[in-house]
């Protein structure tokens, strides 16, 4: 049987507390937990204070604290904000005990909030999850959760792809160094989010053994197998940005190089010319050159003769 609590009333007020129930399991939902939500809890259930003020906490590492009835999790997921172009963490607060799973976090992992759902409205769906005990919900919920990294890993795979394109578009600078900076901190937050949460799951299953009815070891093997994949992969993407970023500073450095060679060509050519210049300009007569009428052509083959010799000698000796 499902049940759904979208305005669950405690003392008057109106809190947002979904729930879904099979067989003397219930999984409880809070989706943007409250004051309202937690003190709720507090009324109904044994948890500690402590981890009722970490629910609404912004700050908790991924840990586990384990009671004699229940066990608590907070759990750091990545989720991808398009407005400021940065995986950040979500976080999950889980209470488990042997009747009854209560999650509460933000709203933004669809992962849960799917299952969550299929449950409620499927009974296949509930009888598959919770016909192992709670254990095995929970085991559900952290699988999908895990899965739902590898799109935001494939999508900075692309994203280095398209960085690496940039740096090697001559007019496109300025963007591939924006692009690589915004993706180095991109994988930084993901790595800052996941490396604590391999610890956590390693040492998951041998806590909640109490509250299943299967071995879960293999399980929570192939899990922690998956998140020492998307860190591996994340180690894998850190040097590659790292090298396009070595890349981007050579060729960067080898495009001013060359500019700053022509403008010293340039420059080298037009000094003996101004010299010439000069000293033709002064009203003073210069041998043949003062009163002939071609006195402008002669100064400018003059010109002519040293920008080739300069040009010649350049080249002779491979400097353009």
């Amino acid at each position: 049987m499902a049940i759904r609590e979208t305005d669950v009333k405690e003392k008057g007020k109106q809190l947002n507390i979904e729930s879904v129930e099979w067989n003397g399991l219930t999984w409880i939902d809070i989706e943007k937990p409250t004051e309202r939500e937690t003190e709720y809890l507090a009324n109904n259930y044994p948890f500690h204070p402590l981890d009722l003020d970490d629910c609404l906490s912004r700050i908790q590492r991924p840990k586990i604290d384990e009671y004699r009835d229940y066990l608590f999790l907070v759990l750091h997921f990545p989720v991808f904000n398009k407005e400021a172009r940065i995986t950040a963490p979500s976080q999950v607060s889980v209470f488990i005990s042997e009747n009854y799973l209560i999650t509460l976090h933000k709203g933004d992992l669809k992962p849960l909030t799917k299952l969550f759902r299929e449950c409620q409205l499927e009974e296949e769906a509930r009888e598959e999850n919770f016909s192992q005990g709670p254990g095995y919900v929970l085991y559900r919920i952290i699988d999908r959760l895990i899965d739902y990294c590898i799109p935001i890993l494939n999508r900075i795979s692309a994203n280095i792809e398209e960085a690496e394109d940039n740096i090697f578009a001559s007019k496109r600078i300025p963007s591939a160094i924006e692009h690589i900076s915004i993706l180095r901190r991109d994988v930084i937050s993901f790595r800052r989010t996941i490396w604590p949460m391999r610890a956590v799951i390693a040492t998951l299953e041998p806590k909640i053994r109490r509250f299943t009815k299967m071995d879960m070891a293999v399980y929570f093997g192939d899990t922690v197998d998956h998140v020492d994949r998307i860190w591996d992969g994340l180690d894998e993407y850190k040097e590659i940005i790292e090298g396009l970023n070595d890349t981007h500073d050579s060729l960067a450095s080898n495009r001013t190089n060359e500019v700053m060679r022509m403008l010293t060509v340039i420059a080298t050519i037009l000094l003996p010319i101004t010299v010439v210049a000069s000293i033709f300009g002064m009203n003073i007569p210069l041998g043949p050159f003062g009163n002939s009428s071609y006195s402008a052509l002669f100064v400018f083959v003059i010109c002519l003769g040293i920008i080739g010799g300069m040009l010649y000698f350049f080249r002779h000796h491979r400097w353009i």
